[in-house]
């Protein structure tokens, strides 16, 4: 156990690896919320990530930051923290991408960074959204005649990279960020690998995906919601993503993901299925 009594209140620590579970049951009160903090602890490299918390009273955290594949997630919990000093010495040895979370913990880590010199390129603001009931009848009822959904197969593979790298290109990278095929090619194969995956054909061609991008204890988090722009304003994307978290839904877990705040399109795609507003969420990148 930790000696709590021996840990100093409103200061950082670093969580040791046999005292996760802790970490884990803070998470997990808050899982709706930091889907993508909690997908990560899940798979956390014991040799390249680190978690800090804050203690709170008793045997609980009040705070708690984790650092993975060179990203920082807060969870903050509305908490006032103090500067985390440590990530001076962390980030000299260690460059950080981007800082992912809850807007209001964003923010707060933002101008702790700012603090010891580190300043953001480039925010982007989304909503984040969950769905933990049965999508809207219209959704199942959207669509062009003639639309297939099925999983993607490997003769699917060149239209799935044309797609996935147009998503990246439009909805994932930074302004700044040159797209780099290669690494998105990598990052189909892990998709097509390793995620739940369902694209949309028609007229003999794939025309629509989406994607699993993380899962964490109860709730799958989607992602790479794409149709090609000459078939959009048909119905495919709501009825594609409608058809993939039905399935998703059918295995007891909750659905979330999180959308830019200006892709009205996009806003009203998800509000047609059943999706509900959560919070403001942000990446900052560095």
């Amino acid at each position: 156990m930790i000696k709590w009594h021996t840990k100093k209140l409103h200061r950082w620590h670093k969580l040791p690896r046999n005292e996760r579970y802790i970490a884990e049951e803070y998470l997990r009160a808050r899982e709706k919320y930091c889907v993508s903090a909690s997908a990560r602890f899940l798979i956390m490299n014991e040799k390249h990530d680190y978690l800090w918390y804050i203690p709170g009273q008793g045997e609980a955290i009040s705070a708690l930051l984790l650092h993975s594949r060179q990203s920082l997630l807060p969870v903050l919990n509305k908490n006032k923290v103090p500067s985390p000093r440590f990530l001076y010495r962390f980030l000299v040895k260690v460059p950080i991408h981007a800082i992912q979370g809850l807007r209001e913990d964003t923010e707060i880590l933002e101008t702790l960074m700012e603090n010891q010199g580190y300043y953001a390129d480039e925010r982007i603001d989304y909503e984040l959204m969950s769905l933990d009931k049965e999508p809207r009848t219209e959704a199942f009822n959207a669509g062009p005649k003639g639309l297939i959904l099925r999983k993607p197969v490997a003769a699917d593979e060149d239209s799935f990279f044309k797609l996935q790298a147009a998503y990246e290109q439009e909805e994932v990278l930074p302004k700044k960020a040159v797209f780099n095929p290669a690494a998105c090619r990598l990052n189909m194969e892990h998709i097509l690998s390793s995620e739940r995956t369902l694209v949309a054909e028609l007229n003999h061609q794939v025309v629509g995906k989406v994607n699993t991008s993380a899962e964490s204890f109860t709730r799958y988090q989607i992602g790479g919601v794409y149709v090609r722009p000459d078939c959009r304003g048909m119905g495919i994307a709501a009825k594609m993503t409608a058809f993939f978290v039905r399935d998703l839904l059918a295995q007891g877990k909750g659905i979330s993901l999180f959308v830019k705040r200006h892709n009205n399109a996009a806003l009203k795609v998800y509000r047609r299925i059943g999706f509900v507003s959560l919070a403001d969420y942000r990446i900052s990148y560095y």
